[in-house]
């Protein structure tokens, strides 16, 4: 019989050091992988773009910010897949080294997350089938099939991969809907474990996270009585959840496996809540939007109590395209350590956003990973206090609960970010250049010029 309580892989391993008396309930961590530098929890793992985290280069996410996991999506390197071999699959690695990690130029130390799909996925118009998970790459919209994603495990060799699930996008799944989910991911599951134990290379150097569905756990009973098996249970090291209605399913033996967020979060304050679940890591895609959108980060955990005096509701951001902030020489916020703070001002990055420089995002990018660094080494201090509900409750009156809007045009969107809504849609992305209005005027009005006159005199000057 297997321990339930601990992680099966001897590659992945997961310490709890403080818990919640409840299975649901703020708690600290360790989460250790064989070679990779250990990731105190609750703590998050960078969203990449094609391996990379958008704005910064490996480089510059090694020396400037705290970053020590990125999640990769399939979706990124297979978008002529099966017709033709994707190039990360030929990708010449050393024994035992993963093609992905080369082809993407990751750190040594870092841990390689690989999923499915997008963080935010893109809603593709075609279902999952029984066999197939529906995705959106670069080139368009295509199925996954089960055995391709299992090929694409064995390929690539990622420190984690998550198992495939049935998860619906968009509107509420109807009950016949519902009912197949917790099947289609059994069955998909199971074909996972099973292309990985039959692994030619020798033991698998990828551990296996299993999905918990976003639904109650009265309607995925059957799967969940199967993932506590000893068929599933002796080779899954941590769990997926998409929501908080994943941590409430959690069933209690498996309480103590790693718990990795893929949810759609959009605040701190939602941050919080999941994390008040018991979460351990997250993925987190607003930091990469605000840095898309020319927002700076600025909040702090627990909530500073002279901002409570005034009883107004601070931002959780400072909206950098603003032209207030075109003289100022101070730093995006005072007392942060980051690069961007510590060498640049608020005019400088106005100018950046004002002119379309890409550095602009570059340091705002830096800048916003660096605040939820600290948010986070905030947030394993007040548990480890005992004060985490009370600062939490102080945060959510502290701030405003949503990030500043947009209000400048952020970098060029690609196809792969957005679905069409169809014929005489508006451009996503502006024309860069247009020939000035007053002077396409005077060029329709001015005459054509005559043979008789001289080129180098002309008659009439257009402006």
């Amino acid at each position: 019989m297997v321990d339930p309580t601990e992680p099966p892989s001897e590659l992945l391993s997961f310490a709890l050091q403080s818990c919640s008396t409840s299975d649901l309930g703020p708690r600290l961590g360790t989460l250790s992988f064989a070679d990779r530098t250990p990731i105190a929890t609750p703590h998050y793992i960078a969203v990449s773009s094609r391996g990379a985290v958008p704005h910064i280069t490996q480089d510059t996410m090694r020396t400037s910010t705290s970053v020590r996991g990125i999640y990769a999506a399939l979706e990124d390197f297979i978008e002529k897949a099966p017709q033709a071999t994707p190039p990360v699959y030929n990708f010449p690695a050393p024994s035992g080294d993963s093609p992905l990690r080369r082809f993407i130029a990751l750190q040594q130390d870092a841990l390689l997350v690989l999923g499915p799909r997008r963080i935010p996925p893109v809603i593709c118009p075609a279902s999952n089938t029984h066999t197939a998970v529906s995705m959106c790459t670069s080139v368009g919209f295509h199925m996954l099939e089960c055995e391709d994603y299992v090929e694409s495990v064995r390929k690539l060799r990622p420190d984690v991969v998550l198992g495939l699930a049935d998860v619906v996008y968009g509107p509420k799944p109807g009950w016949k809907r519902v009912e197949k989910m917790g099947n289609r991911t059994l069955l998909w599951l199971k074909e996972v474990v099973d292309g990985m134990n039959n692994e030619e290379a020798g033991t698998p150097r990828t551990s296996l996270f299993a999905p918990i569905l976003a639904i109650e756990s009265e309607l995925q009973v059957n799967y969940l009585e199967q993932l506590q098996g000893d068929e599933l249970r002796e080779n899954v090291s941590g769990l997926v959840l998409y929501g908080v209605v994943s941590a409430a399913a959690i069933p209690a033996s498996m309480h103590k496996l790693p718990r990795l967020s893929v949810s759609e979060i959009k605040s701190p304050q939602k941050l919080l809540d999941e994390i008040a679940l018991g979460v351990d890591i997250f993925t987190i895609p607003f930091i990469g939007a605000a840095t898309d959108a020319g927002i700076a980060l600025h909040f702090s955990f627990p909530a500073l109590t002279s901002s409570m005096a005034d009883r107004t509701a601070l931002p959780l951001g400072i909206d950098m395209w603003s032209p207030m902030h075109s003289t100022s020489l101070s730093p995006l916020q005072q007392g942060c350590a980051c690069n961007t703070c510590t060498n640049h001002h608020r005019a400088y990055i106005q100018h950046l956003l004002s002119a379309k420089e890409m550095l602009g995002w570059v340091l705002l990018q830096i800048h916003n990973h660096s605040v939820l660094d600290a948010f986070f080494v905030a947030v394993r201090s007040s548990i480890a206090s005992g004060s985490f509900d009370t600062d939490r409750s102080v945060f959510e009156r502290s701030y405003e609960p949503e990030l500043p809007a947009k209000t400048g045009q952020g970098p060029r969107v690609r196809g792969y970010q957005f679905r069409s809504s169809g014929p005489g849609e508006p451009k996503k992305n502006p024309p860069a250049y247009r020939t000035l209005d007053d002077a396409a005027e005077k060029l329709a009005e001015a005459p054509l010029p005559s043979p008789r006159v001289d080129a180098g005199e002309p008659a009439e000057k257009i402006w």
